[in-house]
């Protein structure tokens, strides 16, 4: 471990000085001095006294205008480029474990499931009935430019070549670091949505699409070599779905025509990447030997492999050019096309036995066996896209209509009102739209976007999210319109609960829901719900929210069981604690006792899509990590809370929600602190993805999406929306007679221990003395009050995870992390007095050079922080 430690401060050391290199030649050794000056500045303050930040405040005031980009973009770029490194090592580590049962292998938890008294075909059919969705969204937290991402690719790829004593790789990285300074870090304009979604399908095709059947194979590897069994090669617990094309809610830009565009070219990337692996394929079976049943199909020929997979090859041609047309206008289909998985797969399963006949297992189990595994995971789509819009959009649909017939106000209307008419009109035959009706254009797009829905093959789809759904006439509605649009099957309508009201009544909605039998029997047999987190810890205060969603699953998953349908809860987590975010596979442990049966819906968000599913070594280990979570969710839940738990869980919640909300929802001086002590409005500036930052642009906290709001406090290092109102929850307990009992909770309850230590994180990438450095620079004497009330508060929490989980320091346990935090702080500190010093000017004379700087910090102080939103 020492040696592979040592490897990654190489690499950090090596990335670090051609980048300075290229520095130098570039800007000339003058700058480069001053950069270096700064460098060794920072990194002295960190280890000693404040004084020595007064040096570094000195060097950079004196910093000219034309100095300060250059010096923003040698910091961001170091930071990228030890990111690169890291992950690099973490690819090596695993790399060096990978015939080792380590502690979270998937060989330990099978010989652990043995012990437990579990056969192997209990574990074996647990695989078989999985069913995981990892559903890759296009929230906006990805600052680098898919270009600086290819490039950051290629150096990982240089990495290795070094690692294998590949000496002319050095020369390649050090082209690939000048490339990078010399290439824009900020887009110029925002992605469309068709942009992002190609972003998806570029992780799909540079990573995934290897990562997928080596993950599998290795699956099916540690089953037989653990327990006996094998795992069938049409089965794959894990598949993925996208939001990149889908996510209309509060986006004006993802429009009917966007998501056909975008289930388009899904199914033209899905018949490219098949292409090219047939064409390998075709170059490998040159093999003469058949059995009987591939014969009688292709005849006598010398080549019987090839000459089947040529009429694979050409109708995978013809589906692409088919798809290509559709994009380009012509929507004629007159020709021969694969519509379905089965006719994919069919004649590689008859090349699969007919080689294994003859005693060319070996050939069978090679390339052909990853195809039809990539066959089982992504189908002919690609991605299945799910849906997403407001409920008030489908509402306002009927409120129009109603008012057209002359029916009174929808909206005025009882919900049980609502919900006659609704099944009424589900179960009447004549047409729901008149041919005479002229909606309005708000109301004609979400038709529009039914009737693409309708259209669509079944398998391309997912599920039809409705944002701010609370009652049963909200999924009653979009049933309703798929339906009038023509839809061939009962697509998944799923109701997100996403405030704590909405969690509260969550079973309550659904309850009413499988009462009405009409909407009972749609379901034939399964109930989807989504848990928001982002919005519920919003609103509510991290600690409260997460107690919330605790709860709903709870009620919900005994609620699915007493009416014997099966649930599958979609759980919204983010790359952050504030949006529920943290390691997968701890959180889905940590989930209530069967809520977790086989299936699950899972959202990855932003660059922590990059950060776990860009390389493929590190995909196959998360898509490991996960797979082996539900499992052992499935099979051995944790129990549930003990009564004494739960009371103590609940009045810390109430008290964290209570404090939370006195700040910033009553406190009156919040908002004017947030906004000047943050870049909060700066972010508009930084063009991050397609979606507009604000739900409304005159409202306040209230109207701003959570990831605008928890990139603001991550910038200024304060990371308020992780911890305000759990300081005074947590201290509560501490502080009385309840301190042993919290203890407790963290050592039994997973829970409640996912929970500190995803607290604890967060918390140790905050830092109060930078955070008082934006207030001296930005913040009105009147504000700084309330900035420093908080930053007491924060150092309070601080003190008290260290409390429950009896350290001396946070994240003493856990070493590697602290590390890494401790190593990238120095090149962050520079940033952060930068963009205080950048705002203030702003602020004042807005100047584009600055401007241009300004969105530098902000892009090199999310890589620093390995996250933004």
């Amino acid at each position: 471990m020492t040696d592979l430690h040592e490897a990654l401060r190489d690499n950090v050391r090596m990335l670090g000085a051609s980048l300075g290199d290229t520095i130098k030649a570039h800007l000339g050794d003058e700058l480069f001095e001053k950069i270096e000056t700064v460098r060794q500045l920072a990194k002295a303050g960190r280890n000693t006294a404040e004084s020595e930040h007064e040096e570094l405040l000195k060097a950079l005031k004196e910093l000219s205008e034309d100095d300060v980009l250059p010096l923003s973009r040698a910091f961001t770029q170091f930071l990228n480029l030890a990111n690169i490194a890291e992950e690099h090592h973490r690819v090596r580590r695993h790399l060096e474990e990978t015939d080792v049962c380590t502690p979270d292998s998937l060989c330990t938890l099978f010989a652990q499931l043995r012990q437990k008294g579990f056969s192997p075909q209990q574990v074996s059919d647990a695989f078989s009935q999985m069913q995981i969705d990892l559903v890759l969204t296009a929230h906006p937290t990805e600052v680098n430019r898919r270009t600086l991402i290819q490039k950051y690719d290629d150096i990982t790829e240089c990495l290795r070549r070094l690692d294998r004593g590949d000496e002319g790789a050095q020369h390649r990285l050090d082209e690939l670091i000048r490339q990078i300074w010399h290439t824009d870090e900020i887009r110029k304009l925002r992605p469309t949505p068709v942009d992002e979604a190609k972003w998806g399908f570029a992780v799909i095709e540079n990573s995934l699409w290897t990562a997928v059947p080596k993950f599998l194979r290795r699956l099916d590897s540690q089953l037989n070599e653990t327990l006996g069994e094998r795992l069938p090669l049409n089965c794959s617990p894990i598949r993925f779905a996208s939001w990149m094309g889908g996510d209309r809610d509060g986006n004006p830009n993802v429009t009917a025509k966007v998501t056909e565009e975008v289930l388009l070219l899904s199914r033209w990337m899905a018949a490219d990447l098949y292409l090219n692996d047939i064409d390998a394929l075709r170059a490998e079976l040159s093999m003469y030997r058949a059995n009987k049943e591939l014969r009688d199909r292709v005849g006598d020929c010398a080549e019987p492999y090839r000459k089947l997979l040529s009429e694979v090859r050409e109708k995978l041609a013809s589906t692409k050019n088919w798809v290509a047309r559709q994009l380009n206008g012509d929507i004629k289909s007159d020709c021969d096309v694969f519509v379905r998985d089965e006719e994919l797969l069919e004649p590689l399963m008859l090349c699969y036995r007919s080689l294994q006949e003859c005693g060319m297992g070996v050939i069978a189990e090679s390339a052909l066996e990853d195809i039809i595994r990539r066959i089982a995971c992504f189908g002919l789509t690609l991605v299945k896209l799910d849906i997403r819009q407001s409920s008030d959009r489908h509402a306002q649909v009927f409120e129009e209509l109603a008012q057209f017939y002359g029916l009174g106000s929808y909206n005025g209307w009882s919900e049980e009102g609502r919900q006659n008419f609704l099944l009424k009109e589900l179960q009447s035959r004549r047409p729901l739209f008149p041919k005479d009706w002229a909606p309005s254009a708000e109301v004609q797009e979400v038709i529009d976007t039914c009737q693409v829905v309708a259209q669509a093959e079944p398998s391309a789809l997912g599920s039809y999210v409705i944002s701010m759904a609370s009652t049963p006439s909200d999924v009653l509605a979009v049933i309703l319109l798929l339906r009038e649009m023509g839809i061939s099957h009962n697509m998944r309508v799923v109701p997100l609960f996403e405030t704590l009201d909405d969690l509260e009544s969550a079973r309550d909605c659904i309850d009413a829901l499988l009462k009405v039998d009409w909407y009972k029997a749609y379901t034939e047999g399964h109930q989807e719900v989504m848990i928001g987190y982002s919005d519920s810890s919003k609103d509510a205060g991290q600690l409260a929210a997460a107690w919330g969603q605790f709860k709903a699953q709870e009620a919900l998953t005994l609620l699915c069981k007493e009416h014997d349908v099966h649930l599958t809860l979609f759980h919204g987590r983010g790359g952050t604690v504030g949006r529920g975010g943290g390691p997968s596979h701890t959180a889905i442990l940590a989930q209530p006792p069967g809520s977790v049966d086989h299936s699950l819906r899972l959202t990855e968000q932003g660059e922590m899509i990059r950060f776990k599913y860009g390389m493929p070594d590190l995909a196959v280990r998360n898509l490991e990590l996960c797979t082996g979570a539900v499992l052992e969710a499935t099979l051995t839940p944790a129990p549930g809370p003990e009564e004494s738990w739960r009371v103590q869980m609940e009045s810390m919640a109430k008290k964290g929600l209570t404090d939370y909300r006195a700040i910033v929802r009553d406190d009156p001086s919040f908002v004017p602190y947030f906004r000047a002590a943050t870049p909060e409005q700066e972010l508009a500036k930084l063009p991050l993805g397609s979606r507009p930052a604000k739900r409304r642009q005159d409202g306040g906290v209230e109207s701003l999406r959570a990831i605008p709001w928890i990139f603001a406090w991550t910038q200024i290092r304060l990371m308020l929306p992780a911890w305000l109102g759990s300081d005074t929850a947590l201290g509560e307990a501490l502080n009385g007679s309840s301190a042993g009992l919290v203890k407790q909770m963290y050592q039994q309850w997973p829970f409640f221990r996912s929970t500190i230590d995803m607290l604890e994180m967060v918390l140790a990438k905050s830092d109060t003395n930078i955070t008082a450095y934006y207030d001296k620079r930005l913040v009105s004497q009147e504000l700084c009050t309330l900035g420093s009330s908080l930053r007491s508060r924060l150092l309070n929490i601080v003190a008290l995870i260290n409390t429950i989980k009896e350290q001396d320091y946070l994240l003493q346990g856990n070493p590697v992390i602290r590390q890494s935090i401790d190593v990238r702080n120095p090149y962050i500190d520079p940033l952060h007095f930068l963009q205080a010093e950048l705002l203030n000017r702003d602020r004042n004379e807005p100047d584009q050079r600055l401007e241009q700087a300004l969105m530098v910090t902000m892009a090199g102080i999310s890589a620093g922080m390995r996250n933004t939103g």
